[in-house]
């Protein structure tokens, strides 16, 4: 697996990662410069593997390529760029003083 098998499904909002017969997806909103991370779901099949983490590295880099902002209104998202600070010039200027980074 790599970050190739991840794949930004504009149509329904979300980047998913296809694991054996299971996706795991994060579901966005794209509104100007701004990708608002709403949900990170990760079958229990797929649990404890690492899969949200490579979702979450994705989806930075990405947002980061494409010059947007993230908000990270997820739970397992706005967690990860806590852990994660060095990440923090890509998130919404709101959102670093909400979660302190």
């Amino acid at each position: 697996m790599t970050d190739a098998d991840i794949r930004d499904n504009i149509e329904r909002h979300r980047y998913e990662l296809q694991v054996g017969g299971e996706v795991a997806v994060v579901i966005y909103n794209l509104s100007g410069p701004n990708l608002m991370i709403t949900e990170t779901l990760v079958p229990v099949a797929l649990e404890g593997q690492g899969i949200a983490s490579r979702l979450a590295k994705h989806v930075i880099a990405d947002a980061r390529d494409r010059n947007l902002l993230i908000l990270p209104v997820c739970p397992f998202f706005s967690a990860y760029l806590q852990k994660h600070p060095e990440h923090a010039e890509v998130v919404h200027p709101t959102y670093r003083d909400i979660l302190g980074l």
